[in-house]
């Protein structure tokens, strides 16, 4: 058993190793400010970070887990296996807005697949400095490659090879960036005074300037050319100012002449505890990256409260104002995590400013009120005016009492931060940003998917484990959609009216939510209710949209645990847009459902044959918004012969069925007066323009003489046609055509007249088979020409292929593809050899029901 244990210790150390090395061998390669690494988890279809790079853990804890359906790049990375780049905050905005609205700072990111041996493993990502670059000067992605591959191959060799033992399902572990340049503190010190104009400077002031004892020289632009020459106005502003009473309300951030950042602290004198001097003499500091090994101690003379923290978050430096000011001593601060020295400092809009000090180059000024303690002084127990300032290894900050402040400085309203709140107190909803679920909601269309939204965005952000959506129908709630439960558990609230006394129903016809921290709370609000007293917590948020009412949410946790404030406002407005969302999916089911069933109903159930002639018909829908539109196809008896006949209305939904409905009756009724194809269109297009849809269509008709093989075809905007011919070769049919229908009333359709030989195949198709993102629409004919000419020589030789298999092979690409954005026909027809005449009425003659999945 020892041995086992060893032998798993050794294990875990190696996966460590191995996810440490690849995250910051990533920040090297991609020159990045963070990396990770997401693996599988034991949960189907999520995620886990499973390590990260240049970044504190708690500050990414809302992207410590993803859905590989959701619209991120690193579900798209992991789900398609391809690399996602995102070269700045512009195309992260246009691609993925969840991201953006997230994470709201200049910077760009990379995500690349990590192969197994069937599929991907996970993701290793990084983010880094935005450009303005295209995607292919981005950056060199083959080093990014090889370290994914080879990630890849030592997590399956630690797995032994079995690909599925590779998983996930604790936190991420942190680890620091390799150091890119000296930590050492640097700090310097100097006096001005604005009557004589004369500048003394200490010596560890000239030390971090690279000057001699006194080569500073004596005057005031001296000294702000050798600071910071390319800001030496503004050094020189600054001096000015704060000789007039009113200084800088938060370090300067200045760049020294090799671009190394330096801030520049300025303060009247005796604001640090000495004597006024005679006239406002001013007394300032300069300070680069002050650590643990300032040896001078410059930076410990400084009034203001200066503390550094690794990019992990680990305070490595605290001068004595900075321990005052936070009511610790430096020793109890050093070492320790920023949130546990300064819990104020945590949560919301706090994480939001020190994640943008990590991910964007520019610093960043706030106020945080610090509790009171017995250890303040006065007046200090209140508002800090903090200023974060960035670098490549250390975050350098500083705290000033805000009463020390330029009166007119904007402060932060009390209320944003509850007084008293501490870390342990402070929910985790505050790192859940409303914005990204109102954006998530937009792509949900069904009421299916805005459940799934909710589920997945939601409940991580709150620590829950349980939800349930009931919609009300009748004056009754029923569940629409619930995870997390025990099997039954919601069984008997299903369907119950809304005179019933459960925390569901009321909170929905009082119109105000209900938080119970137990289920004890609910046991005793609500004393018949039968329920297991065991379980935790729970929300119950009514579902109002615009005044009408739509439902209840339900959110459950394993534990008990109690509601901040803050975390009820959030729960409440974020019910609100759940409501929106559910109301207008309900609306798009209903429609959805009639257009279903008006298609349905429309679409050929069987098509006309000929004994001569096998055809072939196949429908799908699109996969994306309104799966339903306004493509068909039919076959018809013309005289002695068949018609032919595709289309495509413009749009989705109820009314371009409506009107394919139309058009494809007015063809029939032309097709059966045997009307020639270029009258046939004439007439459609009259018919349309006179009905005024506000919609076009395109349409090919084609009719053929069976016995002799002649057809005649006019096209109206619509696709060529493919003929495959007997020997094998397919050709596209590049006849002339008109406009399409119901846009010019004087259109004219010319016909053309081709002969289909025996064995030879006919593809008429809409634009959603051949039609791809990124890919001249060309290029997918002749794709689809390549697949007829394969599967149509099976037909050809007889070898046991029917016309409906060609069919299914033709839109095999389409009918797996996840997120088809339009609708799919497809009609073929082939002219079989006077030899092969099939008896009457066997089923061959026509297709299999139209496939309408």
């Amino acid at each position: 058993m020892a041995g086992s244990d060893e032998q798993a210790v050794r294990g875990r150390d190696r996966l460590a190793a191995l996810l440490a090395d690849a995250s910051t061998g990533a920040l090297a390669a991609a020159g990045g400010l963070v990396a990770g690494v997401y693996l599988r988890s034991a949960t189907p279809g999520l995620l886990r970070l499973s390590v990260l790079a240049g970044l504190p853990g708690p500050l990414f804890k809302p992207w410590w887990r993803l859905h590989v359906d959701r619209p991120f790049p690193v579900a798209d990375a992991y789900r398609l296996g391809v690399p996602v780049v995102l070269p700045n905050a512009t195309e992260t905005m246009r691609r993925y807005p969840q991201l953006a609205a997230g994470l709201p700072f200049p910077f760009g990111s990379v995500h690349v697949p990590v192969p197994g041996r069937t599929e991907p493993l996970g993701v290793l990502t990084v983010l880094r400095p935005a450009v303005t670059d295209t995607e292919d000067e981005f950056l060199d992605r083959e080093p990014l490659a090889r370290l994914a591959a080879a990630l890849g191959v030592g997590l399956l060799a630690l797995a032994d090879g079995d690909e599925a033992a590779v998983l996930w399902d604790g936190e991420p572990m942190g680890v620091l960036p390799p150091v890119r340049r000296s930590a050492q503190a640097a700090a310097g010190r100097f006096h001005w005074d604005p009557v004589t104009a004369a500048l003394r400077a200490d010596d560890p002031l000239h030390t971090l300037l690279g000057l001699r004892p006194g080569g500073l020289g004596g005057t005031a632009k001296a000294l702000a050319e050798a600071v910071a020459p390319a800001d030496a106005p503004r050094i020189l502003a600054a001096l000015r100012e704060t000789a007039a009473g009113r200084p800088p309300s938060a370090p300067l951030a200045v760049r020294a002449r090799d671009g190394a950042p330096r801030l520049l602290l300025l303060w009247p004198e005796g604001a640090d505890g000495t004597e006024p001097a005679v006239g406002d003499v001013v007394v300032g500091g300069v300070v680069f990256h002050p650590g643990p090994a300032a040896a001078d101690g410059a930076a410990d003379l400084l009034p203001q409260g200066v503390f550094c923290m690794d990019r992990l978050g680990l305070i490595v430096y605290a001068n004595p104002a900075a321990a005052r000011l936070t009511g610790r001593t430096r020793e109890w601060l050093i070492g320790r995590q920023l949130w546990d020295a300064m819990p104020w400092l945590a949560g919301a809009p706090y994480d939001d400013h020190l994640r943008g000090a990590l991910l964007a180059p520019d610093p960043v000024h706030f106020h945080a009120r610090r509790p009171g303690g017995e250890r303040d002084g006065p007046g200090e127990g209140d508002w800090l005016a903090v200023s974060v300032h960035p670098g490549a290894d250390l975050l350098t900050c500083t705290l000033v009492p805000a009463s020390r402040l330029d009166p007119g400085t904007e402060r932060v309203p009390e209320a944003l931060v509850p007084p008293g709140t501490v870390a342990a107190e402070r929910p985790t909803a505050s790192l859940y940003r409303p914005i990204a679920l109102a954006i998530a909601l937009t792509d949900a269309v069904t009421a299916r998917q805005v459940s799934a939204v909710v589920m997945q965005e939601l409940l991580p952000a709150f620590g829950g484990r349980q939800l349930a959506i009931y919609l009300l129908q009748d004056r009754h709630l029923y569940l629409a959609w619930e995870t997390g439960f025990p099997q039954g558990f919601l069984a008997p609230f299903d369907g119950v009216g809304l005179d019933a006394r459960i925390p569901g129903v009321e909170t929905l016809t009082t119109g105000r939510p209900l938080f119970f921290e137990s289920m004890e709370q609910i046991v005793a609000a609500y004393p018949g209710l039968a329920i297991d007293a065991d379980v935790g917590a729970r929300a119950f948020l009514p579902l109002i949209a615009s005044g009408r009412p739509v439902g209840s949410c339900i959110l459950g946790f394993d534990r008990p645990r109690g509601f901040s404030t803050e975390e009820r406002t959030v729960l409440t407005a974020l019910a609100g847009l759940i409501a929106h969302a559910m109301e207008r999916a309900r609306r798009y089911d209903s429609e959805a459902a009639l257009a279903r069933g008006l298609q349905q109903a429309l679409l050929p159930r069987r098509l006309s044959a000929h004994p001569l002639v096998e055809t072939a018909g196949r429908y799908l829908p699109g996969a994306q918004g309104m799966d339903v539109g306004g493509d068909w196809y039919d076959v018809v008896e013309a005289g002695d012969g068949l018609a032919l006949v595709i289309g495509d209305v413009q749009g989705h939904g109820v009314q371009a069925a409506a009107t394919m409905g139309q058009l494809r009756s007015a063809v029939r009724a032309f097709a059966l007066g045997d009307r020639p194809p270029d009258e046939v269109l004439s007439g459609t297009n009259h018919l349309l323009i006179d009905l005024d849809p506000g919609q076009f269509a395109s349409c090919c008709y084609l009719r053929l003489d069976p016995v002799t093989g002649r057809a005649r075809i006019a096209r109206a905007g619509h696709l060529p046609p493919l003929l495959r011919c007997p020997d094998g070769r397919v050709r596209v049919l590049d006849i002339p055509g008109g406009v399409v229908l119901g846009v010019y009333p004087r259109a004219r359709y010319p016909v053309t007249e081709l002969l289909l030989e025996p064995d030879s195949i006919l593809a008429l198709y809409t634009d959603g088979l051949v039609e791809r993102p990124g890919m001249d629409i060309e290029d997918g004919i002749a794709s689809l020409g390549l697949v007829l000419a394969e599967a149509g020589g099976a037909v050809g030789r007889r070898a046991g292929w029917s016309l409906a298999e060609v069919a299914d092979r033709l839109t095999a690409t389409v009918r797996l593809a996840p997120d088809r954005p339009d609708d799919v026909a497809l009609l073929l027809a082939a002219r079989r050899p006077a030899a092969a005449r099939r008896p009457e009425g066997r089923a061959g003659h026509g297709p299999a029901p139209p496939d309408r999945s």
